[in-house]
C-alpha cells in the first residue's frame, strides 16, 4: 500500500508535543483590559452647560439618566429642545406652563431604544435651573411636571467635597 505524502508527514511528527501559542492568548488579554479600562470610567450623566450656574451642594448619589429640563435666564429647554422663553414664563399667571406640559407628555409617548424607554416608563425629571431663576418660576415647572406625570423631580447641584 503505497503512502501519501500527508500521511509521512503526519508520522513525522506524531511524537513530538505541540507548544501553546500564547500570542494570541496574550492579544485577547491586552485587547480585553483596554475595552474593560475604556467603559468602566464613571462620566457623569449632566453635563454642565456655560449659561447655567448650578447651586452647590454636597451630594451623595450620583445624577440618574432622566428627562432634563435646562432652565436658564433666557430660555427653557426639555432635552435640549426649546420650549419657550424664560421672561413668558415668568410674566404668565397660570400655575402650570402648557407647552412644558405637552412636550413632557410628548417625551412620555416615545420609546426609541433601550434606554429611552427606561426613560418613558421612569417618572422621573432633573432640573437644572440657573440659581438666580426664582423660586417662582420653579415652582411652576415643578408643578407642571408633576401634572404630566412625573412625581420624581431632582435639582441638579454642583457636588462640593464632603465635609467629613
Amino acid at each position: 500500500m503505497k503512502s501519501s505524502r500527508r500521511i509521512k508527514r503526519m508520522s513525522r511528527h506524531k511524537g513530538k508535543p505541540t507548544g501553546l501559542s500564547l500570542v494570541s492568548l496574550m492579544d485577547v488579554f491586552t485587547i480585553l483590559v483596554f475595552f474593560l479600562l475604556s467603559n468602566s470610567s464613571s462620566n457623569e450623566v449632566l453635563s454642565n452647560p456655560k449659561e447655567i450656574a448650578l447651586p452647590n451642594s454636597v451630594v451623595e448619589s450620583k445624577a440618574r439618566e432622566t428627562i432634563v429640563i435646562f432652565v436658564s435666564s433666557e430660555v427653557i429647554l426639555l432635552q435640549g429642545e426649546p420650549i419657550m422663553q424664560t421672561s413668558e414664563a415668568l410674566l404668565s399667571k397660570k400655575e402650570i406652563i402648557i407647552s412644558l406640559r405637552d412636550e413632557l407628555l410628548k417625551q412620555k409617548q416615545k420609546a426609541i431604544s433601550i434606554s429611552t424607554k427606561a426613560k418613558k416608563d421612569s417618572t422621573e425629571v432633573t432640573l437644572l435651573a440657573d440659581k438666580k431663576i426664582p423660586f417662582k418660576l420653579l415652582k411652576r415647572i415643578m408643578s407642571t411636571c408633576t401634572s404630566a406625570g412625573y412625581g420624581k423631580i431632582s435639582l441638579a447641584v454642583i457636588q462640593k467635597a464632603s465635609q467629613s
